[in-house]
């Protein structure tokens, strides 16, 4: 059974400047947002995680890679977006990770599209899927039953980052393409829990 999560379950506090190293406009948001230019930014150059996980996104819209930002601070760009398979200046859209949960989560691999094939449970962090004795480079399908989860193109958490929640519909991720607009590949090689 899926643990599904609430927005309302947690209390979140995300900070942005329109300059890089907490410079320039400044604006404190404790919910999503769609559009950065709507509340007077083109982009976010620096941020500040007070309090919960986000999911930051390269377009407007939640679309575009993925960037998942725990608590701490992200002087610029590079901060958020460094270990990515390409380099992202810009950040439009952001949105808490209601259901980060750390310690109580749990997350099913399969090796094929919709829930087929070779198959692993995972509860806790992995920084390469080859040396768990997984045998291919990509994975076809997840169930995430409890917490979120981000997986990465690369060992070492590395790469492309997809960010896999259990209060997305069912947290049923059948198909690449389910991801996230940015999804390309099945190429996953290391997967961890968001932190919250």
């Amino acid at each position: 059974m899926t643990h599904r999560c609430k927005r309302s379950s947690g209390l979140w506090k995300i900070v942005v400047w329109d300059e890089p190293f907490f410079q320039g406009k400044k604006h404190e948001f404790t919910t999503d947002c769609y559009s950065t230019p709507e509340h007077g930014f083109s982009t976010v150059r620096s941020c500040r995680i007070e309090s919960g996980a986000w999911a930051g996104f390269e377009h407007c819209g939640f679309q575009g890679q993925q960037f998942v930002l725990e608590r701490g601070d992200y002087p610029c760009w590079e901060a958020w977006s460094g270990s990515n398979a390409y380099h992202v200046e810009r950040m439009c859209s952001f949105r808490p990770i209601a259901c980060a949960d750390h310690g109580r989560s749990r997350l099913m691999l399969f090796e094929q599209e919709n829930f087929q094939g070779k198959r692993a449970e995972m509860s806790d962090d992995c920084p390469s899927l080859p040396a768990l004795g997984w045998g291919s480079s990509t994975v076809g399908s997840f169930l995430v039953r409890s917490g979120a989860w981000v997986c990465s193109q690369y060992p070492g958490y590395r790469g492309f980052q997809y960010l896999l929640e259990s209060d997305s519909p069912a947290g049923e991720y059948k198909h690449v393409r389910e991801w996230g607009s940015h999804a390309q590949t099945g190429q996953v090689q290391s997967i961890r829990r968001v932190q919250q």
